[in-house]
C-alpha cells in the first residue's frame, strides 16, 4: 500500500467518526429538545394567556414588565400630577369612564392620561403660541396682544383632547357598525349550527377580526364576561353600553329577554340579522340618493368650464383662421 492510499483511508475513517459522532449527538438530544420546544411552548401560551387576561381587565402590554423605564416614570408622573390636583374631580365625570371605553381607552391608566391632557394642554398651547405669534407674526406688535391672541388660542386648545376623543369614537363605532351586520349572520349560523352563545361569541370574534379588529375586540371581552359574570345580562349590557351603538343595544336587548323568557336565541338573531341587512341597504341607498346634490358644485366648478372650452375652442379657432374677428371689427 503506498502512502497516499493511508493516507486517504485515514481521512475516510475520520470523517466517517465525526459523521457518526454528530448523528448521535442530534438522535441522542432528539427527546430532550423535542421537550423542552413543548416546554416553552407551553410557557410562551402561558404568557399570552395572561396577557390577554391583563389586556381585558383594563391593562396594556406596556403595563408589563417589558415596558421600558421611561414610560413606567412617565405614567407615574402623570399619576402624581393627576393625585396631586385631584384633576379627576374636576376633568372627569361618570360618563368620562364610559366615553373613553367607547373609545377604545379602557382603565386607569387612560383615564390618568385623557385628565391630564385637558389640565395641561391649553397652557402648552398658550406658550406655543405667545412664543410663535411674539417671535413671527405678530413680532412688531405689543406682548399684551400677543398674549390675548396665546390666551384665545390656549381656550380653543381646552377643548382638544374631547374633539381627538370624539374623533377616536366616531370612527370605531364606524367600524364596529360596518361588521355588525357580517358578525350577526356569523353568530345565527354559529347558534343554528348548535353551539353556545359562548362558543358562538368566541368564534366570531375569532372570524371577524379581519373585518373589524375594534368589534372583535369587544366580542372577545363580552365572551369573557360570560364566562366570570354571574348574570348574562349584565355582559350583553356591557356590550352595548361599550360600543354606543343602538343596533348592537338592540341585539344585546333581544339577547337579554331570550334569556330571561326562555325564547329562541335562534330566532332572535334571525330577525335582528334581517333587520341589520335592511339597515345597511337603507344607508347604502340614503348614499346612492345623497350623491347627485353633493356632485352638482363639481359638476359646475370644474367639469362644464373644460366643456365649453373644448366644444368653443375649435370654432373660435375656425373663426379667427377665416378673419371673422377682423371682418366683424371692420364693419
Amino acid at each position: 500500500m503506498t502512502r497516499e492510499f493511508l493516507i486517504a483511508a485515514l481521512a475516510a475513517i475520520a470523517a466517517a467518526a465525526v459523521v457518526f459522532t454528530v448523528g448521535f449527538s442530534f438522535l441522542g438530544s432528539s427527546g430532550t429538545s423535542m421537550k423542552q420546544r413543548i416546554k416553552r411552548v407551553a410557557l410562551e401560551r402561558e404568557k399570552m394567556r395572561a396577557e390577554e387576561m391583563a389586556r381585558l381587565r383594563g391593562g396594556s402590554q406596556q403595563d408589563t414588565p417589558r415596558g421600558s423605564i421611561r414610560r413606567v416614570a412617565g405614567r407615574e408622573y402623570v399619576t402624581n400630577v393627576v393625585n396631586r390636583f385631584s384633576l379627576q374631580k374636576m376633568f372627569a365625570d361618570e360618563n368620562t369612564i364610559d366615553a373613553l371605553a367607547r373609545a377604545g381607552y379602557r382603565g386607569q391608566g387612560p383615564l390618568n392620561t385623557y385628565v391630564f391632557s385637558r389640565f395641561v394642554t391649553p397652557f402648552v398651547l398658550f406658550v406655543l403660541a405667545f412664543g410663535y405669534l411674539s417671535l413671527t407674526v405678530f413680532a412688531e406688535k405689543p406682548l399684551y396682544l400677543n398674549a390675548l391672541y396665546a390666551l384665545a388660542v390656549g381656550l380653543v386648545g381646552a377643548f382638544l383632547p374631547n374633539l381627538l376623543l370624539k374623533n377616536r369614537t366616531i370612527k370605531r363605532q364606524q367600524s364596529i357598525k360596518r361588521a355588525w351586520p357580517d358578525a350577526l349572520d356569523l353568530m345565527l349560523l354559529c347558534v343554528e349550527a348548535g353551539m353556545s352563545v359562548e362558543h358562538a361569541f368566541k368564534r366570531v370574534a375569532k372570524e371577524i377580526g379581519m373585518q373589524s379588529p375594534e368589534l372583535a375586540e369587544e366580542i372577545t371581552l363580552t365572551t369573557a364576561e360570560l364566562s366570570f359574570l354571574e348574570d348574562r345580562t349584565r355582559a350583553y349590557e356591557n356590550l352595548g353600553k361599550r360600543t354606543g351603538l343602538d343596533v348592537v343595544k338592540a341585539v344585546m336587548t333581544s339577547l337579554i329577554q331570550a334569556d330571561r323568557y326562555g325564547t329562541s336565541v335562534g330566532t332572535s338573531l334571525r330577525v335582528m340579522a334581517e333587520e341589520g341587512r335592511e339597515t345597511r341597504m337603507m344607508e347604502a341607498e340614503k348614499k346612492a340618493a345623497a350623491l347627485p346634490p353633493k356632485l352638482t358644485v363639481p359638476l359646475i366648478v370644474f367639469f362644464l368650464p373644460v366643456l365649453f372650452i373644448v366644444i368653443i375652442t375649435p370654432a373660435i379657432i375656425k373663426i379667427s383662421q377665416n378673419g371673422g374677428f377682423s371682418f366683424m371689427g371692420g364693419s
